[in-house]
C-alpha cells in the first residue's frame, strides 16, 4: 500500500520484560536486543535477537478495545494460516514458531524488502524478480479455500455474494467513521454478473506491493504480511501487484498469462475500487492526519471514481 508516515492507533507496544518473557518462552534462551520495525501501518512488529543468536520477527495485534474496519477483525489468526498454506505449497515465507490471538512470531529473513532495494537494481534484474514473482504467486493460486471471502468474514459460498458483501462491510465501517463516499453499490451490482465467472476460491495475498515481497541473493527470498489474505478471484492480486499501475509484461511471462479479457479488465477495476475504498476509510480509526494523507486520500478518491466510472 501506498505509505503513509504517521504512527497509527492500532499499534500497541510491548516492554523489554514482556518481549523477553515471550522469547524465553518461545525459544528456551533470554532476549539480547530488540528493535521495533516502523514500515508496518498496522501492527507493531519488532525484530528480536535471542541470546543464542536467533533472529526473529514479533507481530503484536492492536490492543483491546480499538476500532477497528470490519475485515482487520482476527488478522493475526489469518496471517497464521496463510502462512501455514503456503508454507505447505513450498513457498518462501517465514517460519511461524508462535501463534496466539496477540502474538505471531516467525522466523526473521535475511534480506531487505523489494522497496528498498528497488533504486539499485537495473531494469534487467528488476524484470526478472518481476518474473520469478510472476511464478510464485501462481502456485499461490493454486491453493483452494472452502468458502469465498476472508476466513474471518464477511465470506459466502459465491464469489459474488462475497465480494459484495466486502464491499457493504466497507461501506457500512465509512458510515461508522464518519468518512463520506459516494454510493458505489449501483456500479458494484451492474458489474455482479461478471464475478460469477469466478467459481473456485483460491488464496489471495492482496498486499503484495514491494514492501512485503524481501529479496536475497537477486531473488525473491519471502513474502510477508498475509494478513489482508482472501478466498477469491485470482485476479484480484493484481490491485496489489500492480498497485494503481499497469500489469507489466514481466509479471505476466512469469504468470504465464497474455492479457484479459474485457470482463476480467472490469474484474480487476472492482478489486482496485474496493482497496481504494479501503484505503480512505482505515486512515480514520487509525488516527492518519496531514497534508500527506489528505493527499493520498485525493488521490484515492479520483481513482475510484476512475475504476467505477463515478
Amino acid at each position: 500500500m501506498i505509505r503513509v508516515v504517521v504512527d497509527s492507533l492500532t499499534k500497541r507496544r510491548l516492554s523489554a520484560a514482556a518481549l523477553d518473557a515471550l522469547v524465553r518462552r518461545a525459544l528456551g534462551v533470554p532476549l539480547a536486543a530488540h528493535v521495533e520495525l516502523t514500515d508496518g501501518m498496522f501492527n507493531t512488529a519488532y525484530r528480536l535477537t535471542a541470546a543464542d543468536g536467533r533472529e526473529t520477527v514479533l507481530k503484536v495485534a492492536p490492543p483491546p478495545g480499538v476500532p477497528l474496519l470490519t475485515y482487520e477483525r482476527d488478522l493475526m489468526r489469518t496471517e497464521a494460516l496463510a502462512f501455514e498454506l503456503m508454507a505447505a505449497h513450498g513457498l518462501p515465507v517465514p517460519e511461524v514458531l508462535l501463534h496466539e490471538d496477540d502474538f505471531l512470531l516467525m522466523t526473521a529473513l535475511r534480506g531487505e524488502p523489494w522497496s528498498a532495494a528497488r533504486p539499485r537494481l537495473t531494469d534487467a534484474e528488476h524484470g526478472a524478480l518481476r518474473r520469478e514473482l510472476g511464478t510464485i504467486v501462481r502456485e499461490l493460486h493454486t491453493i483452494r479455500g472452502d468458502v469465498f471471502g476472508y476466513v474471518q468474514g464477511p465470506n459466502a459460498a459465491t464469489w459474488r455474494e462475497a465480494f459484495t458483501g466486502m464491499v457493504d462491510a466497507v461501506l457500512a465501517d465509512a458510515d461508522r467513521f464518519g468518512v463520506e463516499l459516494p454510493d458505489v453499490r449501483p456500479a458494484v451490482a451492474a458489474r455482479g454478473h461478471l464475478l460469477d465467472e469466478v467459481t473456485e476460491p483460491v488464496l489471495v495475498h492482496f498486499d503484495l506491493w514491494e514492501a512485503n515481497v524481501f529479496l536475497a541473493d537477486g531473488h525473491v527470498e519471502g513474502i510477508i504480511d498475509p494478513e489482508r489474505a482472501m478466498f477469491g478471484d485470482p485476479l484480484a492480486e493484481i490491485a496489489t501487484v500492480a498497485l494503481f499501475t499497469d500489469l507489466d509484461d514481466d509479471y505476466k511471462a512469469g504468470y504465464g498469462i497474455e492479457g484479459f479479457t474485457a470482463a476480467e479488465e472490469t474484474r480487476i477495476a472492482l478489486y482496485r475500487a474496493y482497496l481504494c475504498l479501503v484505503m480512505i476509510v482505515e486512515g480514520v480509526p487509525r488516527g492518519y492526519a496531514g497534508e500527506e494523507r489528505e493527499a493520498h486520500v485525493r488521490f484515492f478518491r479520483e481513482k475510484l471514481a476512475e475504476y467505477l466510472e463515478l
